[in-house]
């Protein structure tokens, strides 16, 4: 690939440190741009993240299920390649579901999901479409 890897994020809005350290994170070597976000359950904060970021407004959604869905069909090079979720916890297993489902590759805060049989699924999941499922752990 002779392109940058654009990235989405779920969650990191206003208050969120964690949302920061990934975006942060994701710059450090040049070679990630975050082309689209849902910041937040709240349409009017997640587009102030989005505006702090300098996203294009049309590419920042009301809703992570709004995100995945029309991240979808941009044409490659344009839409995300990968999801960065930065959410409560409760929410990373429906969300690396969704965009494993919708063919993207995943980076997820941990963790991974609520109990075993989430975490199962991912797993199956990864090995049926061969998608990267990365799990960071920021402070260790």
């Amino acid at each position: 690939m002779n392109r940058k890897l654009n990235m989405g994020m779920v969650g990191g809005g206003p208050g969120s440190m964690i949302g920061k350290v990934h975006y942060r994170a994701a710059l450090l070597d040049g070679q990630i741009d975050l082309v689209c976000g849902a910041f937040s359950s709240d349409p009017s904060r997640s587009g102030q993240t989005g505006r702090e970021y300098f996203l294009q407004p049309g590419r920042i959604y009301d809703s992570w299920e709004e995100m995945i869905r029309k991240e979808k069909d941009l044409p490659e090079g344009i839409g995300m390649d990968f999801l960065c979720i930065a959410t409560p916890n409760h929410l990373h297993y429906p969300q690396a579901r969704m965009a494993l489902e919708y063919g993207f590759h995943v980076v997820c805060d941990k963790p991974l999901a609520l109990n075993v049989e989430e975490a199962r699924e991912l797993s199956g999941l990864v090995r049926e479409t061969g998608l990267v499922f990365a799990l960071t752990h920021p402070y260790t």
